[in-house]
């Protein structure tokens, strides 16, 4: 099966990137979205309610497997009781803010040196991620040095469709222009990355063992097997040996 992968897809979060625990990198993130919007509520009713917004708002996602824009999550989900042409013109912002509350967002230690050992071994590399934000990932990609690694990169927030829908997977394999059947997928999820990879008819699904992930992970009562479960992106490179 390996000879027959051309593309490998990839996930960001918890797969690629990890959120490293830093208070005050929270704190800056935090006092920025408050200041950006002008609030004059308190800081704890202020992230109160919109973690209950947010929450509410994945909820409705991950049943209708629809994503947002950031305008519109802001402007009708985060924000709406906020003059909306300020949001709106915000959004980018707010996004970035609102995910850095959670930590700081650094590569995995074996990432980048994956990611380029694979491009030069002749694979063709994409991404497929879940995400709220339009900017983060390419920021990221041109900050580590591999966004001349990708081809291609799919992000729900710009695409609306989320995974497991396997429309997004053929999207991206549309827009790459490689058959699923040619096409891998490394994954930290146990159940959407699995379900929608197999779904969609990859060839191969690789699924890197993720502790956080795991622990977040509420039973379904579905089981999928990935093809290969791997603790280090580096084993990418014994599964995927060089392209003739």
């Amino acid at each position: 099966m390996t000879a027959n992968i051309q593309t490998i897809f990839f996930d960001v979060g918890n797969t690629l990137r990890i959120v490293l625990p830093d208070q005050e990198f929270i704190d800056r993130a935090e006092a920025g979205l408050m200041e950006l919007i002008g609030t004059t509520e308190s800081h704890d009713a202020l992230f109160a309610k919109l973690e209950e917004r947010w929450k509410a708002y994945r909820k409705q996602s991950k049943t209708t497997l629809l994503d947002a824009s950031e305008g519109e999550l802001w402007t009708q989900y985060m924000l709406p009781e906020y003059d909306p042409n300020m949001i709106f013109a915000n959004a980018p912002k707010l996004t970035r803010l609102w995910r850095d509350h959670d930590g700081r967002r650094v590569a995995r230690p074996d990432a980048v040196a994956t990611i380029k050992e694979l491009h030069r071994r002749g694979y063709t590399l994409g991404i497929i991620a879940n995400t709220v934000t339009e900017t983060e990932i390419p920021d990221w990609m041109a900050a580590d040095g591999v966004a001349q690694c990708f081809k291609t990169t799919i992000l729900s927030s710009k695409v609306r469709l989320r995974k497991p829908d396997p429309d997004i997977y053929h999207l991206a394999c549309r827009c790459i222009g490689t058959p699923e059947a040619n096409c891998a997928y490394v994954g930290d999820n146990p159940v959407r990355d699995v379900e929608g990879t197999q779904a969609a008819g990859f060839g191969m699904m690789i699924r890197i063992d993720e502790p956080d992930t795991l622990n977040k992970e509420k039973a379904t009562g579905k089981e999928f097997t990935p093809d290969h479960v791997i603790t280090s992106l580096s084993e990418l490179l014994d599964i995927f040996p060089e392209r003739a």
